[in-house]
């Protein structure tokens, strides 16, 4: 793995008492690379983390980082100035009860972030349900194009970057804003954190069913990340989400929307799919991305609007959209098997997600049967809150395989996803829909199943048991 940081000593009222950061949870994406950031401007860095293996591990010893692999009590080092708590930790675990009885100094990640890397800097946030990896790694590419080396912390992998996350000394930095919580002792969302200057609200939906009780919880949150952004800042929502427009209601900072609506401040317009690319027309600027369907015309929409706003010229952004790569895992063509069968990766897991990929995909191989293969391992997704809207949005496929709720005991059997049901309601409506226990039970079924021309289209937002070199391997 690689990352840049560039060493930069003024900014946070911490820098002059800080000389020691342990990071617990530190082989994260984003963990790691701040630890980096932080090692590059001198500061002593170490760290443990429950699995300490490459490529994060290679990274961060190659830098100098001193790691320590499991939870122990005594891997807390005596002279940490600050302890950085990752998100996935929580009350119980051995490193967590010694930070707390010994009363050390501790903060999260993006409080980390805040003081020492995002205070003072000109900080673009990507908000919503939906597009943040998309939008936020479209954004950062064109800011780069243009010459502005932007740092930026993404949920995903750029192929223009090879990297998710990089800390630099620059003055822009484009965060995709998460609004899962920031840390066990601090449930409000990570986005709250990133002293947005520029905002972009894709849209909003309910999602994250263990943090949020109900649409609006999260729709309150949103407005409180709103509700920081300075006057001379600008919040850029989708002007046809009913939702994104309750929440900028009330906005202090000014406020654009974007979309293909009347209402529209900002209009997308001529809109045209051209099997595997898009186009389209804003303010009387013509822009084309190579990705297909309407969310992500959307998503560039948002891009667009945020390098205007950072000061690049339409014709520089048209030429860095036209050479932006995409991101691993976002409708990804993992290979072709020697009988013709395309496997395609893509991180949907969310009903909306899934519908516009499916989509997206029909655009893409117009006449070939399109298959869904489905695992419900979000958080949300393993709950029966979406089993109505699950069907529907795995029925744009011709035919499905949804494989068993991964780490079912997570999860109060009454408030479980029943995939049966998923299938049966698929099935009423002429899917043929196919229930299997994990990813081998999937490849013999799609072994039996597909044939020649196919699409298979893996739908997680998680490794799925390698099922897409399985099924290359396998068909």
């Amino acid at each position: 793995m690689q990352s840049q940081v560039i060493e930069k000593n003024e900014g946070s009222e911490m820098d002059d008492q800080a000389k020691h950061f342990y990071f617990m949870g530190i082989c994260g994406t984003a963990m790691g690379s701040a630890a980096v950031a932080l090692k590059e401007r001198g500061y002593r860095v170490t760290g443990s983390d429950a699995s300490v293996y490459p490529p994060m591990s290679t990274f961060l010893t190659s830098h100098g980082i001193e790691l320590k692999e499991g939870y122990q009590a005594e891997h807390v080092p005596e002279d940490a100035d600050y302890i950085v708590v990752g998100n996935a930790l929580s009350r119980g675990n051995a490193e967590v009860e010694t930070v707390l009885n010994r009363k050390l100094r501790y903060l999260s990640l993006p409080e980390l972030l805040k003081e020492f890397f995002l205070r003072g800097k000109r900080n673009f946030v990507i908000s919503g349900t939906h597009g943040k990896t998309t939008t936020s790694s479209m954004l950062a590419w064109l800011l780069q194009h243009a010459g502005l080396q932007p740092g930026f912390m993404i949920g995903g992998i750029p192929r223009n970057f090879g990297e998710g996350a990089r800390l630099m000394d620059s003055d822009f930095v484009v965060m995709e804003g998460d609004e899962y919580d920031t840390a066990f002792f601090d449930k409000r969302s990570k986005f709250l954190h990133y002293l947005p200057e520029f905002v972009v609200v894709n849209n909003i939906e309910f999602d994250h069913a263990d943090i949020f009780d109900s649409i609006e919880d999260i729709k309150l949150s949103f407005r409180r990340m709103l509700n920081i952004v300075p006057s001379n800042g600008l919040v850029c929502i989708n002007g046809d989400d009913a939702n994104c427009l309750e929440v900028a209601e009330n906005c202090p900072a000014p406020v654009k929307r974007v979309g293909m609506g009347e209402t529209c401040d900002v209009r997308i317009e001529k809109v045209e799919y051209h099997g595997g690319a898009s186009s389209f027309v804003i303010d009387g600027e013509s822009y084309q991305i190579g990705m297909d369907g309407e969310y992500n015309v959307r998503n560039a929409a948002m891009a667009v609007s945020g390098a205007l706003f950072a000061g690049v010229e339409p014709g520089v952004i048209r030429a860095g959209l036209l050479k932006f790569e995409g991101i691993a895992r976002r409708q990804e063509v993992r290979g072709v098997t020697d009988s013709g069968i395309t496997v395609v990766d893509d991180f949907a897991h969310h009903p909306t997600a899934i519908r516009e990929a499916l989509k997206g995909m029909r655009r893409r191989f117009e006449g070939a049967r399109l298959w869904a293969v489905f695992e419900p391992r979000s958080n949300t997704t393993r709950r029966k809150v979406f089993q109505n809207e699950l069907p529907e949005a795995l029925g744009e496929a011709d035919a499905v395989c949804v494989s068993a709720v991964e780490d079912p005991g997570k999860v109060a059997e009454e408030d479980r996803l029943d995939p049966e049901l998923v299938m049966a309601t698929l099935r009423e409506k002429g899917v043929p829909a196919f229930y299997e226990k994990g990813a081998d039970a999937i490849v013999e079924r799609l072994k039996k199943e597909s044939g020649e021309g196919d699409v298979v289209i893996v739908l997680s937002n998680g490794g799925f048991g390698g099922i897409h070199e399985k099924l290359l391997s396998a068909l």
